[in-house]
Formats: structure tokens, C-alpha cells, sequence
């Protein structure tokens, strides 16, 4: 369902860190008006709309109640950039509000959650979209036609690392409260390369087996897991949190070559035939979109098909459920099955 209107009247729930790089995007975006800041507090919306808004057509309104917000403003569209176990109850009162909905990664904490909020999704006819960077770039989109195409032959296994300081760069945060975050890096900056994984084989998950290390906090800050999909990938990823070198690496191996990608934010890419480089791989800007967010306003407007789904959220929580339930019982964890 599309909206006929010149501009996407949009809210954001949520005026913290992340919330600045998604208003920096919209706010001279041709095709959108941001009416309304909603946060806890008065002031945080207030100092956030004074500190990435400052200079637009009109300061939109600043609430503290997400429904008072929404009745008041009957906006087309919000993004949500909260704590990640708030994720479910919030996208589920937008959808039922009418909304087409933005939510920032990951999309829930659960695999139940996940699978009720594709009843919401589904029933709202609404546009919803997860804030993962990677399918928007023109890099992964090559890479996943590459894997659907059996350009290189079958994929047969993926393995990858992603690297950040999040341990000393999160301490003292909600990102450690495990009430709040649902876990550590592996659902922060870890979901990226989660995604990139997910996103590109396109299959339910069917095992896993997981090694985590919380480094004496209350979460996840390093943890190696190895997954097997349903359609037979096998891959393993490594997420570290302790580490002050920031960075990221993919490999996806097929029986007829390889690529090499950055996984966290599709910075580059080396492609193999067979044993042979390939010096110009056939990837245009086209391929990509600017940023979720336009994709978000390019699909809402019928421009543009969404880069991501509910469905993306649900493998990524069929991974993370079985990661921490083998992290827990020390064996190899199975998702449950829709």
C-alpha cells in the first residue's frame, strides 16, 4: 500500500545516538517532513531536535507518549531507534496505528516476537523495513545475484569476523543491560554481519553451535558461532567486542570461485572465478540505494521495492535464539520451525 500525498509525514521514536544519523538523512530529504520527536523525556527531544533539525521548513512537535503522539499528528510513517527489547510492543502499537514502520536493528529479541510481529506486518499491509545497511549497497546486491544465479556454482560456506571496542566503549550503557539490549554485540554492531549472512543465503537456519565470552559483563562481548541453513550453508562467524582495531571481513566459497566483502558496510568487494581474480566486477551505483532510510521513503511512495522485510528479522532471530540457547546448554541448538 502506497501513500498519494507529495511528502511522508514521519516521526521518530526514540531522539538517542543512532536516531542523529537517521535525521540527518530525512531532514532535507524533497519527500519528507519529520512532525514529530518522541522520547522519555522532554528535554532529550528538545536538545535533539536543537542539535539535527535545526534549519528545516518547521520544528516538528515533541512528545513523551508514543500513542499521544501518534493520535495527535496522524503521521504516515515512524522510525524507531530504542532499546532493542522495546522493539516488539513499540512496532506492533505503530502497525495498529496505521504507520508504515522503520525499525532499527535487530528487529525484536525473540523468535516469538518475531513471528507475532509478521502477524502484525501482514495484517496492517504496511510497509516495515529493518535498518540494515549492507542490502542497500550495490555490493551485496551483486553478491546475492551471484548466489542466485549460480554464477560461481553452488554456494557451499561462509566465514567472517567483525571487530569494534564495544566492551570499553558501552560500559555503563543500556547496551550491556541485557533488560534493555536482549544481549551484547552480537545483537549490536554484530547484527550487521548477521544480516549480511542471513540477507544473502536466504534460508531458515537449521542448527547451531556457539562459543560466547561476556569478559565479566552481563552480555555477549565475544562469541564464535557455526551455523548450518536449511538449504545446507554452512558458515562461521566471529564477533568481537574487545578489540580496538574496528573492522570486518566476509567470504562466501563456492565450488566455482569466491567473493570477499565487507560485511559490516559493504566498503568493498573481491570477486574469484574459478581461481582467477576478476579485475571489474560488473557492479554500478544502480544497484544500491542512497540508504535504508530512502529506501524506506522510495517504497513507501512505490518507487521502489523494500530492502528488507519481517521475514530478514525472523532468520536473523531463528540465529540468535539458537546462539544463546547453545551458549546455554553447551550443545548444538535447533531454531523453532514456523
Amino acid at each position: 500500500m502506497t501513500i498519494q500525498q507529495s511528502k511522508v509525514r514521519i516521526v521518530l521514536l526514540g531522539c538517542g545516538g543512532m536516531m542523529g544519523a537517521h535525521a540527518q538523512r530525512l531532514r532535507n530529504h524533497p519527500d519528507v517532513d519529520i512532525v514529530g520527536l518522541c522520547d522519555v523525556s522532554e528535554e532529550l527531544s528538545k536538545s535533539f531536535a536543537a542539535k539535527h533539525l535545526t534549519g528545516t521548513s518547521h520544528q516538528p512537535q515533541i512528545f513523551t507518549d508514543a500513542a499521544t503522539m501518534y493520535a495527535a499528528l496522524k503521521p504516515d510513517a515512524v522510525l524507531i531507534s530504542t532499546p532493542h527489547t522495546q522493539h516488539y510492543e513499540q512496532g506492533k502499537q505503530a502497525l495498529a496505528a496505521g504507520l508504515h514502520v522503520f525499525m532499527e536493528k535487530p528487529m525484536v529479541t525473540s523468535l516469538d516476537h518475531a513471528y507475532a510481529l509478521a502477524e502484525h506486518v501482514k495484517a496492517s499491509g504496511k510497509i516495515f523495513v529493518i535498518g540494515y545497511n549492507t542490502p542497500c549497497s550495490p555490493e551485496f546486491i551483486f553478491l546475492r545475484d551471484i548466489i542466485r544465479n549460480r554464477t560461481l556454482g553452488k554456494l557451499e560456506m561462509v566465514t567472517g569476523f567483525i571487530s569494534q571496542d564495544w566492551l570499553r566503549a558501552t560500559t555503563g550503557l543500556w547496551r550491556q543491560d541485557p533488560a534493555l539490549s536482549g544481549g551484547g554485540q552480537a545483537y549490536d554492531s554484530g547484527a550487521h554481519l548477521f544480516n549480511s549472512l542471513c540477507w544473502s543465503v536466504e534460508s531458515d537456519v537449521d542448527e547451531v553451535f556457539a562459543f560466547v565470552d561476556k569478559h565479566g559483563s552481563r552480555v555477549d562481548i565475544n562469541s564464535v558461532s557455526t551455523i548450518k541453513f536449511l538449504n545446507g550453508v554452512m558458515a562461521n562467524i566471529t564477533i568481537s567486542g574487545n578489540c580496538p582495531g574496528g573492522g570486518s571481513h566476509m567470504a562466501f566459497i563456492f565450488d566455482g570461485g569466491r567473493v570477499e566483502i565487507d560485511g559490516w558496510g559493504a566498503g568493498w568487494i573481491n570477486v574469484w572465478k574459478g581461481a582467477e581474480k576478476v579485475k571489474y566486477p560488473l557492479i554500478t551505483a544502480e544497484m544500491g540505494a542512497p540508504s535504508p532510510d530512502h529506501n524506506f521513503i522510495d517504497a513507501i511512495l512505490g518507487r521502489a521495492e523494500p530492502r528488507t522485510s519481517v521475514n530478514n528479522g525472523i532468520v536473523q532471530s531463528q540465529l540468535m535464539d539458537a546462539i544463546y540457547e547453545s551458549e546455554r546448554t553447551g550443545l548444538p541448538a535447533k531454531p523453532k520451525r514456523r
